[in-house]
């Protein structure tokens, strides 16, 4: 909600007093840890001038892995976007030259009532229907020696347990939105109209 925006502006004398940036000594503690990742910010920093505003997303990605010398990249990609993680592997692989390891979400094939998902929160209750596996993705990459992750459309709370497991960096290509075509900021865009009554919590009581 900050209206002054100092830190975007190098103005530390105008710091409003709740700013993270004063309070928490987010300049010195937070740099202290870039020298460990220096060349990968760098390439990433260089790409945003490079292609701004005419590179697409998936192109950036392939340039930061050329750029990083990366020569193995996972994608950990939803079932319900496999014709779409088998075109986003063929882009990568003939187009940037890439060795590309994929591995769908379903891996492993554990049923859902092995993990505790009650029957009724099955899409297709007492029939057998595969877990989402996040973890026994990035366990799988993690054993390929994949040197750069891509997330394509895995369900909100799976992508946390990916990120969280997974031995290389990750960025996310698609972010799932089932009912917006994967393009979740439409509902921020939308927030105060067409989509209000759609955000509102089905576990809090709304305004009066």
């Amino acid at each position: 909600m900050c209206k002054v925006l100092a830190c975007a502006k190098g103005d530390d004398l105008n710091l409003p007093k709740n700013c993270p940036t004063e309070k928490q000594n987010i300049k010195s503690n937070s740099f202290k840890i870039y020298k460990e990742y220096e060349d990968f910010y760098i390439k990433s920093s260089e790409i945003e001038a490079d292609g701004y505003g005419n590179w697409v997303r998936l192109k950036e990605i392939g340039e930061l892995c050329i750029r990083m010398s990366y020569k193995k990249v996972g994608i950990a990609f939803c079932k319900g976007l496999q014709k779409e993680a088998a075109i986003i592997h063929s882009i990568l692989k003939n187009n940037f030259q890439l060795e590309v390891i994929s591995v769908i979400c379903k891996v492993g094939g554990i049923d859902k009532s092995e993990v505790g998902i009650s029957e009724n929160k099955k899409l297709n209750p007492e029939e057998f229907e595969a877990m989402c596996n996040p973890i026994g993705q990035a366990e799988y990459l993690n054993k390929m020696g994949t040197e750069f992750n891509i997330v394509v459309g895995l369900c909100v709370g799976h992508d946390s347990l990916f990120y969280k497991h997974s031995n290389a960096l990750v960025t996310t290509l698609i972010a799932k939105d089932r009912v917006l075509a994967h393009n979740p900021v439409g509902a921020v865009y939308g927030a105060d109209k067409y989509f209000k009554n759609k955000l509102l919590s089905e576990n809090v009581d709304g305004e009066d």
